[in-house]
């Protein structure tokens, strides 16, 4: 049951470590890199200690001068390796103290353990009293596997014992905090090394050494007072082993719980997953609730941002005249229709009559962007920016409207690109307009004949000669009737294609203004929404893989 047990403390810990590295990667160029130390740091250990003995829990005992480590671990091994010295520091470098040895080296070659010693087969964690050199069996596999290490005061006068305490703090399995009564309360003990660790809780072991100095009723006292402490700093549950290194008191406890530990193998495991709350916890002011991609609303109204920073205003305007121009020429009164001709196409002006320049060239003849359409546009992609990161913190904040910013000179660039590709001109010519200039050139037919059968009549009357009488229609003369008649109808004719003209126009400009809407979305679909639309699943998923590396279950 241990064996499963630890087998998918494994599995959960691989997942949290793969998520923790792909919360990694995704913050890479976003969160600065001095603030991703834990996480790297975090991925470099577990990367390390994974590779190497799974069979051995590490267990440091730290402590400050005069603690009593050394004297300890003779205590707890019956041997007399640590040197115990009355001149402090006594312990200047690391002491390995190895059960089963076989795969240990490559272990401590990483911890940088190099002064070692390897019990004897069969040697227990604490030896019965008595019996002079004697020492109990120990049932087999009690303490196999298990390496103390003894290691310098943290608070050595030596700057490098610090260095090394330090470092091995974040390497051992499992950390055996080691005080006495008289620096139980130290603040660097607690302020450096335990509030730092609160979330390793289940991995940290602490013994109060020399409860044979006290009575039993101060000895409770500082008992009581040390859990107090634990507990305001996040170990609330940890048990206080009062302890003595002369007498024997309360080895025996800690010993047994040391061999618990071991007999688990799940300490090396829980010492990564504690150190990954760590790193989880250093990830998650980069974290907040997860962005939607950009909304169609969105994506439309940034599309009107530019289509009003491009000038469609004036394009549409050309749009809207060249369409009463073109109506003029085919239905206008043929007299007078002439003079539309002599001024120039708005759409032909602007290089927007479609066929008029070869597909290739792919420009307009707008001008070019001056300093308000560049303010323009950038206004457009801030406004976008911010709507999109809205809720987002930073970095990512920054980032997402970084990446809806960052193509603003090429956006102004395919923004005239997506107008120079719009057509304009598709299906301009309406369905009446033909019938329209039928009747012009009727009425100008009958304007003709009428007025030539005047001429005819005035000039025999000129000659004397004998006017025939013309014929009537309610009294008015045929001919007067198709000159007058045909003048007056044509213009009638042009003035009402003319409103025919200007409210067909304006339906012409409101259905190109959709058509150069969707070509400008397009491009800034292409060019402004994607890289913003990747920028926000990049930092979702940030977020799911740092929900998925604080997760435990």
């Amino acid at each position: 049951m241990s064996r499963h047990r630890g087998e998918a403390s494994s599995s959960r810990l691989q997942i949290r470590l793969e998520s923790l590295n792909t919360a990694r990667e995704l913050a890479e160029g976003r969160v600065d890199e001095h603030q991703l130390g834990a996480v790297y740091g975090v991925l470099d250990r577990a990367s390390s200690r994974r590779s190497l003995s799974s069979a051995h829990t590490v267990v440091g005992i730290f402590g400050p001068t005069g603690s009593g480590k050394s004297s300890l671990l003779n205590a707890l091994t019956g041997t007399d390796l640590a040197r115990v010295a009355a001149r402090r520091p006594t312990t200047a470098e690391p002491l390995a103290v190895i059960w089963d040895e076989d795969g240990s080296s490559d272990l401590l070659d990483w911890l940088q353990v190099s002064n070692r010693h390897v019990m004897p087969d069969g040697a227990p964690l604490l030896p019965v009293p008595g019996n002079g050199s004697r020492r109990a069996k120990r049932d087999d596999g009690d303490e196999g596997g298990l390496i103390l290490l003894d290691l310098p005061d943290f608070d050595s006068t030596a700057l490098g014992h610090r260095v090394i305490v330090e470092r091995l703090a974040g390497q051992v399995d499992v950390l055996l905090w080691v005080t006495d009564p008289q620096k139980y309360a130290d603040a660097s003990l607690h302020r450096e090394f335990l509030e730092p660790l609160a979330t390793h809780e289940a991995v940290i072991l602490v013994a109060l050494n020399q409860s044979d100095r006290l009575s039993e009723n101060d000895l409770a006292q500082v008992t009581r007072s040390l859990k107090q402490i634990l507990a305001g700093e996040g170990h609330g549950s940890a048990v206080v082993h009062a302890v003595s290194a002369v007498n024997g008191t309360g080895l025996r406890s800690l010993a047994e719980e040391v061999r618990a530990i071991v007999r688990r193998k799940e300490a090396a495991t829980g010492r990564l997953s504690a150190d990954v709350d760590v790193a989880v916890d250093s990830l998650r002011e980069f974290t907040g609730p997860e962005l939607p991609p950009p909304s169609k609303a969105a994506r439309t109204a940034l599309a009107d941002r530019l289509a009003d920073a491009t000038g469609a205003d004036a394009v549409i305007d050309a749009v809207v005249r060249s369409y009463r121009r073109d109506a003029h020429a085919v239905t206008g009164w043929p007299v007078t229709r002439w003079l539309g001709n002599l001024r120039a196409d708005p759409l032909r002006r602007l290089n927007l009559r479609r066929g008029d320049v070869q597909e290739f060239v792919g420009r307009t003849s707008l001008p070019e962007p001056g300093p308000a359409q560049r303010a323009s546009v950038d206004r457009a992609l801030r406004t976008f920016g911010e709507e999109l990161s809205a809720g987002a913190v930073e970095p990512w904040r920054t980032a997402i409207r970084d990446a809806a910013r960052s193509p603003e000179p090429e956006l102004l660039e395919r923004l005239d690109e997506a107008v120079a590709r719009t057509d304009f001109s598709s299906g301009s010519r309406a369905w009446w307009w033909p019938v329209a200039g039928v009747l012009q050139w009727l009425f100008l037919a009958a304007m003709v004949v009428g007025i030539g059968w005047l001429a005819v009549l005035a000039g025999l009357g000129f000659l004397q000669f004998p006017v025939p009488e013309s014929p009537r229609v309610e009294g008015i003369p045929v001919p007067t009737l198709l000159a007058v008649g045909g003048v007056v109808a044509g213009i009638a004719v042009g003035i009402l294609c003319a409103a025919l003209a200007r409210l067909g126009a304006r339906r012409r400009g409101k259905r190109v203004r959709r058509r150069l809407v969707a070509s400008i979305t397009e491009t800034a679909e292409a060019v402004a929404v994607g890289p913003a639309a990747a920028e926000i699943e990049r930092y979702n998923s940030f977020v799911q893989a740092v929900g998925r590396a604080a997760a435990r279950r």
